[in-house]
C-alpha cells in the first residue's frame, strides 16, 4: 500500500508539471546589450490581451541588409539568449529579441496560449518599428521558440511581411517531445503515454509547418542534440512544402550550431540569398 501511495503521489506531481514543463522563466536580467558592447534600445509593447511585453532592438551596424525577429528557448530570458544573436548586428542585420509573458521584464505568467499571442504581437511590432520597417524580415526561433514561431508565422496576419523562417532545434509535437522525455527515465517510462496526453497539441508545429509555404523555411539541427533529437527535423522537413532546406550539423549540442564561425558564415550566406531576392 505504501508503495502504491508513493507511485500515486509521483504521478500527481508529474501530471501537474507537464503543462508547465516547457517554460522555465527567469525574471532577473543578468546583463544588457551594453554590457557586451552593443547599441540597443528598450522596446515596450503589448500583447493582444493587454499584457505588457519587453524586448531589445539591436540596430544593424553599417548598411542594413534586413531584420531578424528572434524567439528564444524555454529557460531564463533575453539577457542570456542574446548570446545566440549578438553577432548579427555587425553583419548588417537588425535584431529584435523579446521576452514572452512571465520572462524578464514582461508581465504575467508563462503559458502557451498567451505566449502565442505574444509572438503575434512581436511580429506586428517589428514591422512597425522605424528601424526595421520596410526591411526584409527573417523570423528565427530556437527550441521552444522554434515551435512557437512555426505556428505563429503559419497563422499570422503579418505573414506576408515574413521573407524566411529559421527553425533551430524545434520539436515536431508538444505531446511527442513530452513522451520522449518521459520515456528516457525508468521511473516515468511506464507513464509516458498517459502523461503525454495531458499536454495540449493545439499548436503542434508539424501541423503548422505545411502552411508556411511559400515562405522559405530553413530547419537546423545538431546531430548530437539529446534534448530535441534531429529526427524531429526530419519529420518537419517531410511535412513541409517547398521552398525548404534541412541542415543536419555534426558535433554540436542543443541550440549551439551557430556558435561556430563556419556555421555562422553559412547562415549569413543563406540570409544574404533571402534578402537579395
Amino acid at each position: 500500500m505504501r508503495r502504491l501511495t508513493l507511485l500515486f503521489l509521483a504521478f500527481i506531481t508529474l501530471l501537474q508539471g507537464c503543462s508547465n514543463m516547457f517554460f522555465i522563466p527567469m525574471k532577473k536580467l543578468v546583463r544588457t546589450p551594453a554590457d557586451i558592447g552593443l547599441a540597443y534600445r528598450d522596446i515596450e509593447f503589448e500583447s493582444s490581451d493587454g499584457m505588457p511585453l519587453h524586448g531589445w532592438l539591436l540596430p544593424a551596424e553599417g548598411e542594413v541588409k534586413g531584420s531578424v525577429l528572434f524567439l528564444h528557448g524555454n529557460a531564463e530570458n533575453i539577457s542570456t539568449h542574446i548570446g545566440s544573436v549578438f553577432w548579427l548586428p555587425s553583419e548588417g542585420y537588425n535584431v529584435f529579441l523579446f521576452d514572452y509573458r512571465g520572462y524578464g521584464k514582461s508581465g504575467g505568467a508563462a503559458e502557451l496560449h498567451g505566449i502565442m499571442r505574444d509572438a503575434e504581437a512581436a511580429l506586428g511590432e517589428i514591422i512597425r518599428l522605424p528601424e526595421t520597417q520596410d526591411t526584409p524580415l527573417i523570423v528565427y526561433g530556437q527550441s521552444i521558440g522554434a515551435a512557437i514561431s512555426s505556428y505563429a508565422v503559419a497563422h499570422s496576419e503579418y505573414r506576408n511581411h515574413v521573407d524566411a523562417l529559421i527553425v533551430e532545434s524545434g520539436f515536431s509535437s508538444y505531446r511527442l517531445i513530452v513522451r520522449e522525455k518521459l520515456g528516457d527515465f525508468w521511473l516515468t517510462w511506464p507513464l509516458q503515454y498517459p502523461l503525454s496526453w495531458t499536454v495540449s497539441d493545439r499548436y503542434k508545429p508539424i501541423d503548422a509547418i505545411p502552411l508556411i509555404t511559400p515562405i522559405p523555411l530553413l530547419l537546423v539541427y545538431s546531430e548530437e542534440d539529446f534534448i530535441v533529437p534531429a529526427h524531429h527535423g526530419e519529420q518537419l522537413f517531410d511535412a513541409a512544402n517547398e521552398p525548404k532546406q534541412l541542415w543536419r550539423v555534426p558535433n554540436g549540442r542543443h541550440i549551439s550550431v551557430f556558435a561556430r564561425p563556419e556555421e555562422r558564415q553559412r547562415l549569413l550566406d543563406y540570409l544574404d540569398s533571402i534578402v537579395s531576392q
